[in-house]
């Protein structure tokens, strides 16, 4: 009799946990979302050259900042960008918010934006796009004339 009643238990038990969720609507499937870290490689290592910290002026020709400009500096060899310093808005009259502040392992001769226009005050949006811009270099002065940048497709363009 022990035999049975732990048999009619056992099954009572185990087929509800069976059949658990088999009416329960699936979940949808979701996009997982990648998580990018900057890389741990150590560059000035491999390469046997320092890193130091240069800092970007930007000159322009008024008709190509509109009412302004907003740029956000895109890590790329041999440069990457330091914490607030990445992001830069640039006015028609020589103004700017920020300051551009990457560490490179050697002066860069080109670098790249995101951007868009808006205004000094303007809330953060999706850019338009990216820009390879020229660089000169004085020492660890950088000087980009965004006037000189080359406009690459728009983010809409990217499949």
């Amino acid at each position: 009799m022990k035999k049975i009643t732990f048999a009619l238990v056992g099954m009572m038990l185990i087929t509800p946990l069976a059949t658990m969720g088999a009416d329960a609507p699936s979940a949808p499937a979701t996009q997982p979302r990648v998580s990018i870290f900057s890389t741990s490689t150590d560059w000035e290592g491999l390469t046997g050259l320092r890193f130091s910290e240069y800092r970007g002026q930007f000159t322009s020709s008024p008709s190509f900042i509109g009412r302004g400009m907003v740029l956000y500096y895109l890590d790329g060899f041999p440069c990457y960008g330091l914490g607030d310093g990445v992001r830069v808005w640039v006015g028609p009259r020589n103004q700017h918010d920020g300051e551009l502040r990457i560490a490179c392992l050697y002066p860069p001769t080109q670098i790249n934006f995101t951007w868009r226009n808006a205004t000094r005050d303007a809330t953060q949006d999706v850019s338009t796009g990216i820009l390879t811009c020229p660089v000169e270099s004085d020492g660890r002065d950088l000087t980009i004339d965004l006037s000189e940048c080359d406009q690459g497709p728009e983010w809409t363009e990217y499949k």
